[in-house]
């Protein structure tokens, strides 16, 4: 017979289990925290010198004229997007007890979009690879040249003006965490907002460009969505350390 002073052996190993993960609630959380502020900023930069969306000379003649403000804009918009790959993965192991199936399918939905965007050459508000094309294009030494950059800029150009699939999964996984974390673990709200957000966004991704009003409306949710997520996670932290 065991005294109360022994704990059995799954009360053990589910202590051990949240202390060990509490590091990656605090660093999912203050990282989820921190992804708005640095959007905000890109998307400050933007107003600042907001580059052509049309015209692949326009463009590379701009990015000249306004390299070092593009160049933050872009690595704002680019390297921040492993923060959301970290908070679906706590998410997962915070909520995978409830459905290990419907989370992992979220966690891999919602992340694989976010880590993809690393990879992609655009953002949908440019790309650092016309910063290479710019370079050349004003070292050009004929007008032949100069037609070649301009083509491929254009090609890229293109590129950011089409929607794209990754946007619609991103929305779709953040609908999905949200069932499961209306189950418990973090609070029911969230899992609300999270449903409202991630419906909002399949929508507002799929129509971006025939109805731009909604995909607004759906960024403002979305960071909504990432301040709570990471707050709820830097508590659940927090409880787990104690």
């Amino acid at each position: 017979m065991s005294t109360p002073t022994h704990r059995s052996t799954d009360e053990r190993l589910t202590a051990g289990r949240g202390e060990s993960w509490s590091s990656l609630y605090l660093i999912a959380g203050l990282g989820s925290v921190l992804f708005v502020p640095l959007l905000v900023t890109a998307l400050v930069l933007d107003f600042m010198a907001p580059p052509p969306i049309h015209g692949g000379k326009a463009t590379l003649e701009f990015i000249a004229a306004n390299k070092p403000i593009y160049v933050a804009e872009q690595i704002l918009w680019i390297l921040p997007n492993i923060l959301p790959v970290i908070v679906f993965m706590a998410l997962f192991v915070a909520l995978s007890h409830l459905d290990r199936s419907l989370a992992l399918l979220a966690a891999v939905v919602g992340a694989v979009p976010w880590a993809l965007i690393l990879a992609v050459p655009v953002t949908s508000r440019g790309s650092l690879s016309l910063v290479y094309l710019s370079d050349r294009y004003q070292g050009a030494a004929s007008d032949e040249e100069r037609r070649a950059y301009t083509t491929a800029a254009e090609a890229i150009i293109a590129e950011n003006n089409t929607p794209a699939i990754v946007g619609v999964l991103s929305a779709l996984g953040i609908l999905l965490i949200s069932l499961v974390m209306t189950r418990g673990v973090l609070p029911r709200w969230l899992a609300l907002l999270g449903i409202a957000t991630g419906a909002l966004g399949v929508v507002s991704e799929a129509l971006r460009h025939a109805a731009p009003e909604f995909y607004w409306g759906y960024g403002v949710l979305l960071w909504v969505w990432f301040v709570a997520t990471g707050i709820a996670l830097i508590r659940l932290a927090r409880r787990q350390g104690r």
